[in-house]
């Protein structure tokens, strides 16, 4: 993908998410409804999700600089502290341990003020956008599983995170 694709992906699904989030009644957004990974006994609302996709927005910006500054394995978690690579179940808890702190940080938060959070984070991966290279876009994150894997696609891929999450919420509303 092209920066103008990339941005034009992000803002579209930025406006789905808010508007499809922001219809959902008061209630709906600040009780708990899906189990959280890390911690079965918890759970998270539509706004603890929310939350979620501005975490891994983030992350991935944060992966990215990682990369761009010369970090020759800006993913991290792929690796035990020995070097030796991780499974995929010790993976998967990283990143559920990771997903639930970042929620448990920003529970609490009304709904406007994850809102809020989200457009900190945004203006940060714009910014980050506007700063990268046609030429490092196209480039492979070394490990990275996301979209194609370039800078671009996991750029990209916020966009379709939102999605995901949303069947998740609107699964666990339907259960009550």
């Amino acid at each position: 993908m092209n920066r103008t694709e990339i941005e034009i992906k992000l803002n579209r699904e930025r406006a789905w998410t808010l508007e499809t989030w922001a219809a959902l009644p008061p209630d709906d957004l600040l009780r708990g409804i899906t189990a959280s990974k890390h911690d079965p006994s918890a759970a998270w609302s539509a706004t603890d999700h929310l939350a979620h996709l501005a975490g891994i927005e983030a992350a991935f910006n944060g992966i990215i600089r990682k990369y761009l500054g010369g970090d020759s394995n800006p993913i991290g978690i792929f690796k035990k502290a020995d070097g030796t690579t991780a499974t995929r179940e010790e993976v998967m808890t990283r990143v559920h341990a990771m997903n639930e702190a970042w929620v448990q940080k920003h529970r609490g938060k009304s709904f406007t003020e994850v809102v809020a959070l989200g457009q900190k984070i945004r203006g940060e991966t714009l910014a980050l956008l506007a700063e990268i290279t046609d030429e490092q876009l196209q480039e492979q994150l070394p490990g990275a599983p996301w979209g194609d894997g370039t800078i671009g696609g996991v750029l990209a891929i916020n966009g379709d995170h939102a999605r995901q999450h949303h069947g998740w919420v609107v699964r666990g509303l339907s259960q009550d």
